[in-house]
């Protein structure tokens, strides 16, 4: 009797290919026969989910984003936990602080450089963009609504300057990490958020 293929299963394993080969070689590398190589399969195989490189990538990339989405959807605040601590961990989903969120950044950042060149994942860029300064913006928002935050703060300003100021740790940790540590991201992001309080 042939072994039933769980598809879902096979398509993020194919998508955690895809980052692998991005990771160790560069998205250019990210090719449907490299990617059907490095994941032990035809390129048959690969082409029956995905039906062009476009298509992989586009999979590949939500599926970063979906995952960065359940882990802050996971997340419950415990009974004693201090509300500046639930909201930094929050912020922390999307830096690249342990091993799987670094490789989402670095797989996120070679896609946010193909987007300039390849229009047809302009639309799922602006999605995750969207997405993200939401979830940042919740993150002011709830700092505000709760009193915590200086009298004339500027919420909308401040979500701006909190979306590149994680932007600008996540990429100067991939580049430097001897130099900006794991321990020099979550530093920063202490010492900015606690400048926004009272």
């Amino acid at each position: 009797m042939p072994k039933k293929v769980d598809h879902h299963k096979r398509k993020i394993q194919i998508a955690e290919t895809t980052w692998k080969v991005i990771v160790e070689e560069g998205i250019e590398q990210a090719t449907v026969r490299k990617i059907a190589q490095a994941a032990g399969l035809s390129v048959g195989a690969v082409r029956h989910y995905f039906t062009s490189q476009s298509e992989l990538l586009h999979f590949s990339m939500e599926l970063v984003s979906d995952r960065v989405i359940q882990r802050a959807k996971a997340r419950k605040m415990l009974k004693d936990q201090d509300t500046l601590e639930f909201v930094t961990e929050g912020v922390c989903q999307v830096l690249p602080i342990d091993e799987e969120r670094k490789i989402e950044m670095e797989v996120w950042l070679a896609f946010s450089a193909k987007v300039l060149v390849d229009n047809t994942l302009r639309e799922l860029s602006n999605k995750v963009y969207n997405d993200m300064h939401q979830g940042l913006k919740n993150v002011i928002y709830a700092l505000q609504s709760l009193d915590m935050t200086k009298e004339g703060l500027d919420p909308d300003m401040e979500v701006h300057r909190l979306h590149a100021l994680v932007d600008g740790m996540a990429m100067h940790h991939l580049l430097n990490p001897n130099h900006f540590t794991h321990e020099n991201m979550t530093e920063t992001l202490n010492y900015h958020l606690h400048s926004l309080l009272q």
